[in-house]
């Protein structure tokens, strides 16, 4: 937190904030598979990662596994750990994906790669779990489901960024 403003630390609360509150109402929420959701508690932290960096982009993913987990009462759990695990990787592909490709990457491609990614750690970390390679069947079905949540976070964490005003963040539009 050293050298950021004010302003800065309470708009990384914020986000932390939302990620938790959206992570636990989305637990809620029914789904069309057991491991399939939208993926909402991420839009935040993709928000943070395009707007204050890495580090602060892992800060919000750590409070919204950590709380959320004891909110939902799955810390710990294998499904927790399938998930958190999963999301961390998926973190780290978009971050040195940013780092690497520049500007390259609109926020809807970044979180595209993201949700990919997630959904692929998702299952190899679940097939560990379970000790069955057949759990590698669902990939394509998984990385359909990380293409269409991943352009939707992606479009929706573009659209927030717009609407606090800080587009040099986001640069390119939905088309980039």
């Amino acid at each position: 937190m050293k050298g950021m403003s004010a302003r800065e630390v309470a708009r990384i609360g914020l986000l932390s904030s939302a990620a938790v509150i959206l992570f636990v109402l989305e637990g809620l929420a029914p789904r069309p598979l057991p491991w399939m959701k939208l993926g909402l508690g991420n839009l935040p932290v993709l928000v943070t990662l395009l707007i204050h960096g890495v580090g602060a982009a892992f800060g919000v993913s750590g409070v919204k596994l950590l709380l959320g987990g004891l909110l939902s009462g799955s810390l710990g759990g294998p499904a927790f750990v399938i998930g958190a695990g999963a999301g961390w990787a998926s973190l780290l592909v978009m971050a040195v994906s940013r780092r690497v490709a520049g500007g390259r990457f609109s926020p809807i491609g970044l979180s595209i790669l993201g949700a990919s990614t997630h959904q692929l750690a998702q299952l190899l970390i679940a097939q560990f779990y379970v000790g069955h390679i057949g759990l590698l069947s669902l990939l394509p079905l998984s990385l359909l489901s990380g293409l269409f949540s991943g352009g939707l976070i992606g479009l929706l964490g573009f659209w927030i960024c717009k609407k606090i005003e800080l587009e040099e963040h986001c640069p390119k539009g939905p088309r980039g």
